[in-house]
């Protein structure tokens, strides 16, 4: 299940343009009107650590899982240059259970595009209710089968640097119409700036988009009731130009 292998060394510098300060402020105010009184936040699939640095500093006692060790034992030094102290640890979303019920769980950035079958997207709903106290809140952002399939992925191409290597990034998709699943095959060419030496990644990430009513049911049947879904990007109604979508549930 794992995908982020020596990929994950890079995966900061690839997206160093990301905002997550701003998008830290969005999840912020989608909890504080879908939700009352949360304090104590679980993160599912939390990467380097980035969202959960931002969190903190808004107020947030974090906690973050990844399958990845690499990237948790980023994320723990991301959090130490901040000198912030917050709980990251090596668990699988799709069996974790909370010490202690949270008053709120996020999952950013696609992470539950990851989970591909009913199987695996049930096993997290489940874990979720488990982790959440009754009347908590579960926020989670996914590929929005409407504008994905209106707007179909196609190759990409992305240039960054760091201290010592340029990276060159090519994404080229594969769509699996009856598993509403996209293969995007990465190929990374990590070339040293001083001997100009290339080194080559190549990982398979199986990604799946979602619709409202697939959703909606397995939230129902895991104990969640579903409450909106919303446009990442505009923060309003989604449509078909609507590539990602944050959905919000509460736990029963």
């Amino acid at each position: 299940m794992e995908v982020f292998g020596d990929y994950a060394y890079y995966y900061d510098t690839f997206y160093r343009d990301k905002d997550y300060k701003q998008e830290a402020e969005t999840v912020h105010s989608l909890l504080t009107k879908y939700g009352s009184n949360i304090h104590e936040l679980l993160n599912f699939g939390c990467g380097t650590g980035k969202h959960d640095i931002e969190l903190t500093k808004l107020g947030y006692c974090c906690q973050g899982i990844d399958m990845s060790p690499l990237m948790i034992d980023i994320a723990k030094k991301n959090s130490l240059q901040k000198d912030l102290v917050i709980d990251f640890s090596v668990h699988d979303i799709r069996n974790f259970e909370a010490d202690s019920p949270k008053d709120g769980i996020i999952s950013l950035f696609h992470v539950l595009c990851y989970q591909t079958s009913n199987t695996d997207i049930v096993h997290t709903f489940t874990s979720a209710r488990t982790s959440l106290k009754k009347g908590g809140v579960f926020l989670f952002e996914v590929w929005y089968g409407p504008g994905v399939l209106s707007d179909k992925p196609i190759v990409k191409v992305k240039e960054v640097e760091d201290e010592k290597n340029k990276l060159i990034r090519i994404a080229r998709p594969v769509l699996h119409d009856k598993e509403n699943i996209v293969d995007i095959n990465y190929e990374v060419l990590v070339i040293d700036k001083e001997t100009c030496i290339v080194r080559q990644i190549n990982e398979v990430h199986r990604m799946r988009y979602f619709f409202r009513p697939e959703l909606e049911l397995l939230l129902s049947q895991t104990g969640f009731e579903m409450v909106d879904n919303i446009d990442c990007h505009s923060l309003g109604d989604t449509d078909y130009n609507s590539w990602t979508s944050y959905f919000i549930a509460k736990a029963l």
